[in-house]
């Protein structure tokens, strides 16, 4: 039960008196006076409705312009307007006695100027005719239930506007007076209340047979009871002269202490408006209400049961009613004036509220008028502010709580800086983060609040607790937490939330954990391990070399992920570049050697790079090792490296390392490779390992050729006996004519200990052959002589037989070898006179080598032909088949010697005529003019020499043929 004395007074209504309009003549401002003799009234659809003693029922609108109509004869004893229809329901007398008549009036259709009356019904209960006590109509016009002083309740279901529609039944008889009724619908449910002057009772009308209630065994007076809205859920108000009861439809609610004879209850948007006499005076009777009091000061009170307060209390004088309409109530005194009272906007009453510093009462009032967000926050941020300046910190704190999300939290911040005050920052800062509101500046100070108090707990379920969703940014938090020295905490959150890199930084650099951070590695996906190996490999292999090693190796082979569940070959692994990872191993050479070996084992394609290093890691542990037996095998491995065949791409880079490392196997065998025969010779040169120099020449020399003239020169620079090595050089040099012998002389004759007779035979011999060779030369010239002189006479007696070539300004043919020089041969053919005829004796065709028949083909040259092989075959009707493609040979042969000749001649010209003879041999040999040319080549074995006798003679009769 509430204490009436202990609620606070406000005054939330502003009471004024209604005017009367003002007139044409501009008067008026006088209050507004009803007509004499209201009996009761009502109010809605717009008007406030008034019924008196004389039978009129009077509508008064919002512009004050009364009307009425006649609606009984006698007086009107009961209204009901409803809200949602213009339905208007009254209850009065006709005749004298007790007949009340009850009349449903259409306000929207007339008759005659007035409302429409659809219907009407006599109200008695049963056939004992008794007065009406109280009325109540359902909005949706199914229910009207009407009560009466005997006790009784008359209930009509249907259609109330008609008779036909509708049926009249008695709901309720008892032996007091009924002094309430009420129409709860809720849902499809509809419930009845029933007052009386000592009990209540509620009826389920929704279902048949309409059971019913008792819900408490004391009642209220006439007028003292009402329905509340859905604020108050709908509940059913009893206003007794001690409490003020609520109900429910099958229970009893709450009640509050408000002593005093209540007289008038009405429900208005959440307010519990009650009437109730200024002095403690017992009445002659609480049914008959206050007729016998005419003169008693009346008190109205306005409730507010949501947020515990009086909103408005005043004192009138005998209150005939209190009606709400237009937004506003309406109180009617006995003396026909009229009183507003006008509900305050929510911001004063706030403000009201706020002067008093009644602040948690402002925010209820603001929660019960809805105000929105905005509007509470900064209620909360002013009750906030006044406890925080009397001191409160915790309370004021629990009200900036309430402003997150409206309030900058900055504004709160600021305030709790303090050390002292860090609890409360805390708490604040804690809120943020549960609504996700913070950002990394408010993750920052929360997480150095946790560390300054050394909270532990706390720290532990702010970073624990949001484990599906994260509210706050991790890596601030990781990174305060770090700098606080709360490393675990931070590996906690940076492996919780995948932030590779500060989890390996922090357990590297701070926990140096170097097993745990290799393991967190190898869980990591491809890209992230193989960057992060990358980036902390270094550390790692400085301190834990061997695991390292081998997760490196795994990385660039066939990298899975540990933890993988996936079954060997659903995935396949991925693998990185080995190269990029020699980086890692400085100073470690051991586990650098181990990882390129397994690399170039697994992996033959593995890059260039990774070879190189393994070849220069080879090289240096050769050069650098003191055990023979050990040294032999480095060397073997080193230069088997060099022969797989991985080095020709690299080639000098290979070559270099070699010779950085003084390894001549390699060396030399690189020079091999690249073919550098003079290079491999020069070496052996400088170490002088002549027999080494004479094999090279004999490996290589066929293949480069000049090895032999280096080798000469070498051993001619040399001061010491290098006969032997002469002398076989000199050998070779003679079986391949590879330098002239004046050259060998020159050439030798810079060696002291080179005497004659070093060079006796080679110069012998050399003679000899030039001997043999003029010899040859000479019975050659003698035997070319022959065949020019036997093919002179060939062409003169073809000239003899060949008539058609006399008419020809030819004077004669003459083929001159005239001299031989380095085996070329110049031809020069003089055309001679003719000679005898030429008897054709062939009887089959050179072509097809059947027998001749006419017509035929016949050539000087001795071939003969059909007519068709010959135009088949023939590429010109002037040559012979057979022997032209020998013929164009010599021609070609012959037109080459010619250009030799006009060039040896300009070239001598030149010579002679130049001041400068060195530039002119030097131009000539830049156009390659003295490049080796072979025009005629000495004959094959067994072919006669005749056959170029042949081949000039038919030459010549083509020529001859062609003239004619």
């Amino acid at each position: 039960m509430a204490a009436y004395l202990q609620w606070r007074r406000f005054v939330f209504f502003d009471r004024e008196t209604v005017k009367e309009p003002p007139g044409p003549d501009g008067g008026g401002g006088k209050p507004f006076a009803l007509p004499p003799g209201i009996a009761v009234c009502d109010s809605g659809r717009g008007s406030l409705v008034f019924g008196d003693m004389e039978g009129q029922i009077w509508f008064l609108p919002r512009s004050l312009q009364l009307s009425s109509f006649q609606a009984y004869k006698l007086r009107v004893t009961h209204l009901y307007q409803l809200k949602q229809h213009s339905i208007l329901v009254s209850v009065g007398e006709d005749e004298e006695g007790i007949n009340p008549l009850v009349k449903v009036w259409n306000l929207e259709k007339r008759d005659g100027g007035n409302p429409l009356c659809t219907r009407i019904f006599p109200a008695i209960p049963g056939n004992k005719p008794t007065v009406v006590s109280c009325l109540t109509v359902h909005e949706n016009l199914n229910f009207m239930a009407i009560g009466f002083a005997d006790g009784s309740v008359v209930l009509t279901k249907g259609d109330i506007t008609r008779d036909r529609h509708s049926k009249t039944q008695i709901l309720h008889e008892g032996s007091y007076p009924v002094t309430g009724l009420a129409f709860r619908q809720s849902g499809k449910t509809t419930h009845l209340f029933v007052v009386t002057t000592e009990n209540i009772q509620s009826y389920m009308l929704s279902v048949k047979d309409y059971p019913h209630l008792e819900l408490d065994t004391h009642g209220c007076g006439l007028r003292c009871s009402s329905l509340s809205d859905p604020s108050q859920d709908l509940q059913f108000i009893v206003a007794g002269n001690e409490c003020v009861y609520l109900y429910q439809p099958d229970e009893r609610g709450p009640c509050f202490a408000f002593e005093g004879q209540k007289l008038i209850v009405h429900w208005y948007r959440g307010y519990l408006i009650i009437v109730s006499k200024d002095r403690k005076t017992s009445p002659k009777s609480e049914f008959a209400g206050n007729e016998a009091q005419n003169s008693d000061k009346q008190v109205l009170n306005i409730y507010d049961l949501c947020n515990k307060f009086i909103a408005y209390s005043s004192i009138f004088d005998d209150i005939v009613d209190v009606l709400a309409e237009w937004g506003s109530l309406y109180v009617l005194t006995r003396d026909g004036k009229i009183h507003v009272l006008q509900e305050k906007d929510t911001q004063t009453k706030l403000e009201m509220l706020f002067r008093k510093n009644l602040f948690e009462m402002a925010i209820n009032l603001a929660k019960s008028h809805h105000l929105d967000s905005d509007g509470l926050s900064e209620i909360f941020r002013q009750y906030g502010d006044h406890l925080y300046n009397k001191g409160n910190h915790d309370g004021a704190i629990q009200q900036y709580i309430r402003t997150i999300g409206k309030l900058e939290p900055s504004y709160v911040i600021r305030k709790f800086l303090d050390a002292q005050r860090i609890h409360n920052l805390t708490a604040y800062l804690q809120t943020l983060h549960l609504q996700s509101l913070a950002n990394a500046d408010h993750t920052t100070l929360l997480l150095n609040c946790y560390t300054k108090l050394k909270d532990s707990s706390k720290l532990e379920e702010f970073i624990k607790t949001s484990e599906s969703e994260v509210r706050f940014d991790v890596e601030t938090a990781i990174k305060v937490l770090r700098q606080a020295g709360y490393y675990s905490h931070a590996v906690y959150l940076a492996e919780k939330h995948a932030h590779h890199e500060w989890y390996l930084k922090i357990q590297l650099e701070d926990i140096k954990n170097y097993q745990e951070a290799l393991r967190y590695i190898g869980k990591l996906p491809f890209d992230q391990a193989e960057s992060n190996m990358k980036r902390y490999g270094k550390i790692l292999m400085h301190h834990v070399p061997n695991k390292t090693t081998e997760l490196l190796k795994i990385l660039c082979t066939d990298y899975r992920p540990l933890g993988d569940n996936e079954g060997p070959g659903t995935l396949e692994g991925k693998k990185a570049n080995s190269e990029e990872f020699i980086p890692v191993f400085a100073n470690n050479s051991r586990e650098l050697k181990a990882f390129l070996e397994h690399m170039t084992k697994v992996q033959a394609d593995s890059p260039q790079g990774v070879y190189d290093t393994l070849l220069e890691l080879r090289l240096q542990n050769w050069a650098h090792e003191q055990d023979e037996q050990i040294k032999e095998k480095l060397h073997n491995e080193a230069l088997t490296l060099l022969k797989s065949g991985r080095f020709k791409t690299v080639f000098d880079k290979a070559l270099v390392l070699c010779q950085m490392h003084n390894f001549k196997d390699g060396v030399l065998y690189l020079y091999e490779q690249g073919k550098l025969f003079q290079q491999i010779m020069h070496y052996h040169m400088q170490n002088e390992q002549y027999k080494k120099v004479i094999e090279v020449c004999e490996l290589y020399g066929d293949q480069e050729a000049c090895l032999w003239e280096q080798a000469l020169g070498y051993f001619a620079r040399k001061e010491e006996d290098c006969k032997e090595y002469i002398a076989a050089v000199l050998k070779h040099i003679e079986n391949k004519n590879l330098m002239p012998p004046l050259l060998v002389v020159q050439t030798l004759a810079h060696n002291s200990t080179a005497t004659l007779s070093v060079i006796k035979d080679y110069l012998v011999n050399k003679l000899q052959k030039q001997s043999r060779q003029i010899e040859q030369d000479e019975q050659r010239i003698k035997k070319y002589r022959e065949e020019t002189t036997r093919i002179r006479q060939e062409i003169e007696e073809l000239k003899a037989r060949c008539g058609t070539v006399c008419c020809l300004d030819l004077c004669r043919i003459e083929l001159l070898f005239s001299f031989i020089k380095e085996k070329m041969y110049f031809v020069f053919l003089t055309l001679l006179p003719p000679l005898s005829p030429k008897i054709f004796q062939k009887t089959k065709c050179s072509i097809c080598t059947s027998a001749l028949e006419l017509p035929s083909v016949h050539f000087l040259c001795g071939h003969s032909f059909h007519q068709h092989c010959f135009e088949s075959y023939s590429e010109s009707d002037s040559e012979c088949p057979t022997c032209m493609p020998e013929n164009r040979k010599v021609m070609d042969m012959i037109r080459a010697q010619e250009q030799k000749r006009d060039l040896h001649d300009q070239f001598q010209h030149q010579l002679k005529c130049s001041n400068d003879g060195f530039s002119v041999v030097a131009d000539y040999f830049g156009r390659g003019v003295f490049n080796k040319l072979t025009l005629i080549t000495d004959l094959p074995p067994g072919k006669a020499v005749t056959t170029i006798e042949a081949g000039l003679q038919r030459e010549l009769l083509i020529q001859a043929k062609r003239s004619t």
